[in-house]
């Protein structure tokens, strides 16, 4: 199955998690792909719409994999990469550094759109367009986990099977609406995988017009 866009993605996981609907749900996206996703879901289930701040951990030679992720408050979890990789400890604390710095410009950002909505309490469902390793959307649920939720759920488009079960094991449900036995990227389940910039967020979070990026 291929999805159109993410907006494809988020009405079908929106289907899928229609039973919250009563709930009043708070939807929390992970920047920046999963934010337009969780507005579409927060609309549809009549819901809030907020952030949940992670970033991953980039191993030294290959960025696209990630060898652990942060949180805003400086949490970090190491990935099951993290000593395949052989990460020295100075790498390790410059890339701490780095990703600390985008969470913190981040937040400072998106909090001018609207100031952050606490999770005390309710049924969260964390969305995301797509999973690899999975230590991204761990983290997400970590952080939320410790504020005292109701519940967490987990909604995304794509993850591979492995990824998926450690998912399972935190969250309290995962919903994933496909996930492939051969994963390469989160991109090839899309047909247009185009960025999302720091504006598309908070037209989300603000729930003004979202103009999609063209495609370069």
């Amino acid at each position: 199955m291929r999805f159109r866009n993410r907006e494809h993605a988020a009405t079908l996981l929106a289907a899928r998690l229609a039973s919250y609907k009563t709930q009043h749900p708070l939807i929390l996206g992970i920047p920046r792909g999963g934010v337009p996703m969780a507005r579409i879901i927060a609309d549809a289930l009549g819901g809030d719409v907020d952030v949940v701040l992670v970033r991953k951990l980039r191993a030294a030679f290959q960025p696209d994999l990630a060898i652990g992720a942060i949180d805003e408050s400086g949490v970090v979890l190491k990935g099951r990469h993290m000593e395949v990789q052989d990460v020295d400890d100075p790498y390790l604390r410059e890339e701490i550094r780095v990703q600390t710095e985008v969470l913190r410009t981040r937040r400072d950002l998106y909090t001018k759109a609207r100031r952050p909505l606490d999770p005390s309490g309710r049924l969260v469902i964390i969305v995301d367009d797509g999973v690899a390793t999975g230590c991204s959307m761990l983290a997400a649920i970590r952080s939320v986990r410790a504020r005292h939720p109701r519940k967490i759920v987990v909604a995304v488009a794509v993850a591979p099977p492995e990824s998926l079960a450690l998912l399972r094991q935190e969250a309290d449900d995962a919903i994933c609406l496909q996930p492939p036995a051969y994963f390469f990227a989160a991109s090839q389940s899309f047909e247009d995988f185009s960025e999302v910039t720091d504006e598309m967020v908070m037209a989300a979070l603000t729930g003004t017009a979202i103009q999609a990026a063209v495609p370069t």
